[in-house]
């Protein structure tokens, strides 16, 4: 497929480091579907899927199988296998490349600049904390460490030092309350079409994969014309533990190439698009504690993801902490003030959400290298699989396209 691969931008003078292609990628998908389907997009749509729609099927089913990037097909699966012989080619995530800011890109068709859910933990000025907004918890911190709020350290799981108990954010979703957004399904059906989730995060929270396809399934079986977005969050649960080349990796890449052609073999009249929303990389991981010069620098520990760190930056070490950082991690994360970052339009070119800028930090750190720099020391050490930094190998991802008659 090299004829349909999208391009990746370089940044000029640093080619080591790739940036995404927003000409290309899940939000130009996210407009497809929804101009498809008679409603409004603000950016542009994606030509290779469009020209898959354009043979008018009545249903049409985005299945997102989380981190199943191009480079994991590579890595795992034949050429002549059911995914790679059905792929039409690949596309580009979104910065940073990591599931909350991708799938709310594809589900809600905005940049991550626009929509501000920029990673699993994200900073809220209005309660000046950070949030991992999934769960809609503080930010997970090491008891005793800088910034805990329980001072003594104790022992924890795998040798590393305990995190604090996980405490609710506030009493009620702080992510939906301060970063709302609507999503495609309600933008098809306000526009006079039919649309529906089949994820174990959307009513009715089909919680395994054979939940979630039978729905699609049933779905499809009604009649009119209908799009429908499933998810479900393998590979990349298991990549994040065992890495991208273990023999449990493989197992899951492979087990869902055949669940896959299984399921769509009962389909007809579908469209059938499976994406990814990043891929996966190998992780030499590090954490942030271990280097107290940074810390003491830090207004709060950073958030955003471990290749996509916000470091918010005490007055009195401004001018002092990029000297530093350089020092210490100058061949391993490019270091991007605000300024340039909003220059660049790092995080899309769509119109800013009005916390965007305040969610950012005084400087951004992504990695350009295979290392990740976590909060914690127990985190560092169980996930050797990462993602959200800059490099093609995590940005990359498919474009399968099954037509079922």
């Amino acid at each position: 497929m090299d004829q349909f691969r999208t391009s990746f931008p370089t940044v000029p003078g640093k080619n080591n480091i790739t940036l995404p292609n927003y000409d290309s990628c899940l939000v130009n998908l996210a407009s497809s579907m929804l101009v498809h389907f008679g409603a409004k997009s603000t950016a542009p749509t994606l030509p290779l899927a469009d020209s898959y729609l354009a043979k008018g099927k009545s249903n049409v089913v985005v299945l997102l199988l989380d981190a199943l990037g191009v480079s994991i097909l590579e890595k795992h699966l034949s050429p002549d296998g059911f995914f790679r012989s059905h792929l039409a080619g690949s596309f580009s995530s979104v910065f940073p490349p990591t599931t909350v800011a991708a799938t709310t890109s594809v589900t809600s068709g905005l940049f991550p600049d626009e929509h501000a859910w920029l990673g699993w933990d994200c900073y809220f000025p209005q309660l000046q904390k950070n949030v991992t907004v999934y769960t809609n918890s503080d930010q997970m911190a090491e008891a005793g460490g800088p910034f805990s709020i329980e001072k003594e350290s104790r022992p924890g799981d795998f040798g590393c030092p305990a995190v604090e108990e996980r405490r609710p954010a506030a009493d009620f979703h702080v992510g939906f309350t301060y970063t709302p957004y609507e999503n495609i399904v309600s933008k098809i059906i306000d526009a006079g079409g039919h649309a529906y989730f089949s994820s174990p995060y959307a009513e009715p929270n089909p919680q395994d994969l054979d939940s979630i396809l039978k729905r699609v399934t049933d779905l499809c079986r009604e009649p009119g014309k209908k799009f429908i977005y499933a998810y479900w969050n393998e590979p990349d649960g298991t990549m994040h533990k065992t890495g991208t080349l273990s023999k449990e990796s493989h197992e899951v890449v492979t087990s869902l190439e055949k669940r896959i052609e299984e399921f769509s073999e009962a389909l007809s009249d579908t469209l059938l698009f499976v994406i990814a929303d990043h891929s996966h990389m190998d992780s030499k991981n590090l954490c942030i504690l271990d280097y107290p010069e940074i810390v003491k620098c830090l207004v709060r520990l950073p958030s955003i993801e471990p290749r996509a760190l916000n470091l918010f930056i005490k007055e009195e070490y401004k001018e002092e902490f990029p000297v530093l950082f350089e020092k210490t991690f100058g061949d391993k994360f490019w270091l991007v003030p605000k300024a340039e970052v909003i220059e660049r339009k790092l995080f899309g070119p769509g119109t800013e959400h009005p916390l965007f800028r305040d969610k950012i930090g005084d400087f951004l750190a992504i990695a350009v290298s295979d290392t990740s720099l976590f909060n914690t020391h127990v985190e560092a050490k169980v996930m050797p699989g990462g993602h959200a930094g800059l490099s093609k190998e995590e940005l990359e991802i498919p474009l399968i396209a099954i037509e079922k008659n």
